[in-house]
């Protein structure tokens, strides 16, 4: 109820200065004395039917933050006290670079939507690893989410990203492979097959030499074709990735109805929400659910997140919601789940996972 109130004085600045100051806000309450308790006695909730187990990692609820929102590393603290299970940081870059120009984010609250064209900011690995390093929450999943330098040629992309595995995978739970943002110029080309192959190979031999290996994911565009999609699946399993993140941002401008809609950079938001959902269903019928389906893109509301679950997702992550719902999203959505769930008759947030992928399958004889 207060987000409500105090929203309309954070939409009249511009989007990004609004999202420093909410999330400076976040970092001190954090770390001030007796208000961390307080907050999670707000917004911590959770439910044992809402537990998800993947790749040996146990989340109390399938509910995390997407990559973006801590570019940083420095809000684990104060989005663990939110109540959500995990928390992906980045994309992080091997060096240190500012991204595009400003302004850089859109809202578009006819749409409940943003577009960014963000480019990587990134403060670097070497400043993201010391801020791992210093948090303080050990009961949230991390995970962090890898990409490559803006002025590093496509052909040597694979150095950035295996710079920037083997300084941040020990201190993470677990690696996100991002090759489909679209704001880095020729980084979607990452999604053909002998590219892949070459990343995703020097990747995993590095993993097998960590004294602990770490799940790797691999982050796909909602804007491939079916048959895109499909051979990075193929190469994706090939390799041995423990799960396939669905999806990043759109291109696409279908239905928008914001006078910012042809911005340039990537929307995400409600609009996003079926482009998601078909890509997880679609994944998750290549997969059967092993390597899982980590879904993104849309989710405001409870019955988002339970339709991706239901279209394949085992996890799921948002962003933009919390732009229009504020710090209660993660609280009021679990709470939401557990009575779909319950009115759906299953027992547990696992059971639901891919019954409408399912479904389809059968109905269509691909089951």
């Amino acid at each position: 109820m207060l987000y409500h109130l105090i929203r309309p004085i954070l939409f009249r600045l511009d989007a990004e200065r609004a999202h420093d100051a909410v999330t400076a806000m976040l970092r001190v309450a954090s770390r001030a004395p007796l208000l961390p308790r307080l907050i999670g006695a707000l917004y911590a909730w959770d439910d044992p039917m809402l537990a998800v187990e993947w790749a040996g990692l146990r989340f109390a609820s399938p509910l995390g933050v997407a990559a973006g929102f801590d570019k940083r590393a420095d809000l684990v603290d104060a989005l663990a006290l939110l109540g959500f299970s995990h928390i992906e940081v980045g994309t992080v870059t091997p060096r240190p670079q500012p991204g595009n120009p400003r302004p850089r984010l859109f809202r578009l609250p006819e749409d409940l939507a943003l577009i960014n064209r963000l480019g990587f900011n990134s403060p670097g690995m070497v400043a993201v690893a010391q801020a791992l390093r210093a948090r303080r929450s050990r009961n949230v999943i991390l995970g962090v989410n890898i990409g490559k330098n803006r002025d590093t040629p496509l052909e040597r992309a694979v150095e950035d990203y295996a710079a920037t595995f083997v300084a941040l995978a020990p201190l993470a739970d677990y690696v996100a492979v991002n090759i489909s943002s679209p704001n880095t110029p020729g980084l979607r080309r990452l999604h053909e097959r002998a590219a892949l192959e070459e990343l995703l190979r020097e990747l995993m031999r590095l993993n097998r030499n960590l004294a602990h290996p770490r799940p790797i994911a691999l982050k796909v565009s909602p804007d491939e074709t079916p048959e895109q999609i499909e051979e990075v699946v193929q190469a994706g399993c090939e390799a041995g990735v423990a799960a396939f993140i669905a999806a990043n941002t759109t291109l696409a401008r279908e239905g928008l109805r914001s006078p910012l809609a042809n911005e340039t950079g990537g929307l995400s938001g409600r609009p996003l929400a079926p482009r998601a959902r078909q890509v997880i269903r679609t994944i998750y019928r290549l997969t059967r659910g092993t390597p899982p389906v980590i879904g993104v893109g849309g989710i405001l509301t409870a019955e988002d997140a339970y339709l991706h679950i239901r279209a394949g997702a085992r996890l799921v992550q948002l962003y933009t919601g919390m732009v229009y719902a504020g710090p209660a999203i993660a609280r009021d959505i679990k709470r939401g789940l557990v009575h779909l769930l319950h009115r759906d008759g299953f027992a547990s947030v696992t059971e639901a996972t891919g019954v409408d992928a399912e479904r389809e399958g059968v109905f269509r004889g691909q089951g």
